[in-house]
């Protein structure tokens, strides 16, 4: 399922349901489900260590959706993966706030945990802007 099919945040508990009852999922042994939040403290701070840095109230953030659709289907075309489900917020969002669910769906352990980490990869690093309010 792809970004456009979902305009209010997903239940994870639905998609779940949703992806089971998919016709793809009969070769899926595993599912696995990623939702990225605002956190408060700074990318600065847990990524780089510099403790310094504000606290985070919020982020602006989008995506771009062409770029997007060509991650999902590249993440659909590896090894054992079945089932993709992407969902990103937009807009000015505050701490707490969801900020994408991703949902990968596949034969065995290794691939759909590989499948996520390429995907969710992918996304923040080619297809979302992120820039942190103070």
């Amino acid at each position: 399922m792809l970004m456009d099919e979902i305009s209010a945040v997903p239940s994870a508990d639905a998609w779940l349901k949703a992806a089971k009852a998919d016709a793809a999922a009969s070769g899926c042994g595993m599912f696995l489900l990623h939702n990225g939040v605002v956190r408060r403290s700074a990318k600065a701070r847990v990524r780089h260590g510099e403790n310094e840095a504000k606290d985070v109230v919020g982020m602006r953030f989008s995506y771009d959706r062409d770029k997007t659709e060509a991650a999902i289907a590249r993440t659909l075309a590896l090894d054992g993966i079945s089932i993709v489900r992407v969902w990103m917020n937009e807009g000015e969002l505050r701490v707490g706030d969801d900020i994408m669910y991703v949902l990968i769906g596949g034969d065995i352990r290794p691939r759909v945990v590989d499948a996520l980490q390429f995907l969710v990869g992918t996304l923040k690093e080619e297809c979302v802007t992120e820039t942190e309010l103070y």
